[in-house]
């Protein structure tokens, strides 16, 4: 059987892909900037277009000390962030003196069960350098069948100098599609909400 070879091997010179091969990736879907702003939300560009969306969270920093970044969600196009979720959440971490400690934790304060917000990060710090930088994997949303699943990891600042790597994943508990999200930054208490800077990225993925 005779082989055949492409005649050009760089994939620069490439322009069409067969009909039955696809591009796949990371499409941007829409980008906010936060700006001492109180929450940043998405109403538009989650629908049943893909099957997952991701959002990248860069350099989210809180104008207060000692913060924790929340999710909530909405079937409604963001009229109502009600949807009850439950999730679980463990953390890694290492302060930069070398000496005060290292260790790895399951937070059970930082569940939630059939309820919300979804605590996403804890306690970032407030200093010029301290921020929070993340990736947030969101499922089929527009399912009318499954609940909707979440994983997110990130890295964090402690607000006391440590670096701290966050797990939280869960599921929104509706068969409804959601369509909207909320982002925001508050206390453990979840009584004082903190302004923020930062960008927060959303993507499809094909």
């Amino acid at each position: 059987m005779a082989l055949n070879f492409a005649n050009n091997n760089s994939l620069s010179a490439i322009t069409t892909l067969p009909a039955s091969i696809s591009g796949g990736g990371m499409t941007l879907i829409s980008e906010q900037t936060a700006s001492s702003s109180s929450s940043v939300q998405f109403t538009t560009g989650i629908d049943d277009t893909y099957d997952k969306y991701v959002f990248k969270f860069i350099n989210i920093h809180p104008a207060d000390d000692d913060r924790n970044l929340y999710m909530v969600a909405s079937t409604d196009g963001g009229s109502n962030y009600t949807v009850n979720a439950t999730n679980t959440f463990f953390l890694a971490y290492n302060y930069e003196d070398g000496t005060t400690g290292t260790g790895l934790q399951y937070q059970t304060g930082s569940d939630v069960a059939q309820g919300y917000p979804v605590r996403l990060l804890e306690g970032c710090g407030n200093a010029n350098d301290e921020h929070i930088t993340a990736t947030l994997n969101f499922y089929n949303p527009s399912s009318s069948t499954f609940v909707k699943h979440f994983m997110c990891r990130g890295v964090r600042t402690y607000y006391t100098d440590a670096m701290v790597d966050d797990y939280s994943a869960g599921y929104f508990n509706t068969t409804s599609p959601i369509n909207a999200v909320k982002f925001y930054m508050q206390d453990f208490a979840k009584s004082t909400t903190s302004n923020f800077d930062g960008v927060i990225k959303l993507y499809g993925i094909s």
